[in-house]
């Protein structure tokens, strides 16, 4: 059996395609995946993860046309799911209309930075960064250079562009089989999702970049937050504080969005004896930290902290710890808004609504890499801004 790949989706390749070229280059595809060929949940999950595709930007492979590689926009897509519990069988009928863009050597990705500085409290600038995917070539901000940093995911060498000039999309190129590398994801109940239609579970989840992972905790804390150095992953603990009481559990995730650029989940918990509190989470390609976004429905104090305290020192819009740990980093955090420190090693917030703030690691610790530094971690979350990828002819 022959494979499809469309973005992060795997599909069984089809016998047949039809192709068009009025108005732009199409294809008409359609398959059917079936259990117990595949277990009931991987037919879930490419039924959702088909009709989860309409609107993107694929990379595609297959395995027996392989020269139909390429890039593709999926501008339709449908399914038609049968269950017959009882018979242990099932079926999913789908059926995907693409624009075909080129093949990778024909075409060039381009980096749309959309927004605008975020705004703060401590008149900082920010600073225009972007992280392609792992194996990207040629990339291309006119006459003016970016500075270049490599930083090591578990995915290999990402490449980190910084002080890219305003006003400019970044174009690149990128073989097809490289797409999807160093790319932002998250994983629950054992599988990757596609798109943002599919259940997450609450207790169950993981964001990953191969840089920083995002796990929930059901003792000790109400987040663990790894950093990958030196080869492994290093986890900390950190609580989620509403009002004085820490969020032991989270009880519901909604994927908010879902490319390989930026992953947004929204984790939502209930307060006694009623409200609820709602923290987002932003995880994008190459970066080394996770965004927060913690709200509740009325005012009052809101925090996250470490579970296990560290003495970090207070740099206005950013906390660091002054040593290096066992490992070798120094854990950091900061916010966009004027804060108090909390003594356990994080940040708290009286008479609000809302707390903005990111967590991560100076990997290196003393000796980090410019671009890893907190000053720098702190800057690239201000001037951090979502991208949109679109295909362009060379």
């Amino acid at each position: 059996m022959s494979d499809l790949i469309l973005g992060r989706l795997l599909l069984r390749e089809t016998f047949s395609l039809s192709e068009s070229a009025g108005g732009g280059r199409t294809m008409s595809l359609q398959g059917k995946e079936v259990t117990p060929l595949i277990s009931r949940d991987e037919l879930v999950e490419r039924h959702e993860g088909v009709l989860g595709l309409i609107g993107a930007l694929v990379p595609a492979r297959w395995e027996e046309k392989s020269e139909r590689d390429g890039y593709y926009t999926i501008t339709d897509a449908s399914c038609d799911y049968t269950d017959r519990a009882r018979q242990r069988i099932g079926w999913t009928t789908w059926k995907l209309t693409l624009l075909r863009h080129g093949a990778d050597s024909d075409v060039d990705l381009e980096s749309r930075l959309t927004g605008a500085v975020r705004k703060n409290d401590f008149s900082l600038g920010g600073e225009r960064w972007h992280a392609p995917p792992i194996g990207t070539y040629g990339y291309h901000t006119g006459p003016t250079l970016p500075s270049v940093m490599t930083r090591t995911t578990t995915d290999g060498a990402i490449t980190v562009y910084r002080g890219i000039p305003a006003g400019v999309s970044p174009r690149w190129g990128c073989a097809v089989r490289d797409y999807m590398r160093g790319r932002a994801r998250l994983r629950s109940v054992g599988a990757e999702r596609v798109g943002v239609g599919y259940r997450v579970a609450a207790a169950d989840w993981e964001l990953s970049n191969g840089l920083v992972r995002v796990r929930p905790l059901l003792t000790g804390g109400s987040l663990e937050v790894a950093a990958f150095t030196g080869g492994v992953w290093r986890p900390r603990a950190w609580w989620v504080e509403v009002g004085g009481v820490q969020v032991a559990q989270w009880e519901s995730a909604t994927l908010l969005r879902n490319n390989a650029e930026q992953v947004i989940l929204r984790l939502t918990a209930s307060r006694s004896p009623v409200g609820r509190v709602v923290l987002d989470l932003t995880l994008r390609r190459g970066s080394r930290m996770v965004e927060g976004y913690l709200q509740r429905g009325d005012s009052g104090t809101l925090a996250v902290y470490l579970a296990v305290a560290e003495v970090l020192t207070n740099n206005t819009s950013y906390l660091v710890r002054s040593t290096d740990d066992a490992a070798g980093d120094r854990v950091a955090l900061g916010s966009a808004r004027t804060y108090t420190a909390h003594a356990s090693g994080g940040l708290t917030k009286a008479s609000t609504t809302a707390l903005d703030f990111w967590l991560g690691v100076v990997a290196g610790g003393s000796s980090a890499a410019a671009g890893d530094t907190a000053l720098d971690l702190r800057n690239q979350y201000v001037g951090a801004m979502p991208e949109v990828t679109a295909a362009v002819r060379r």
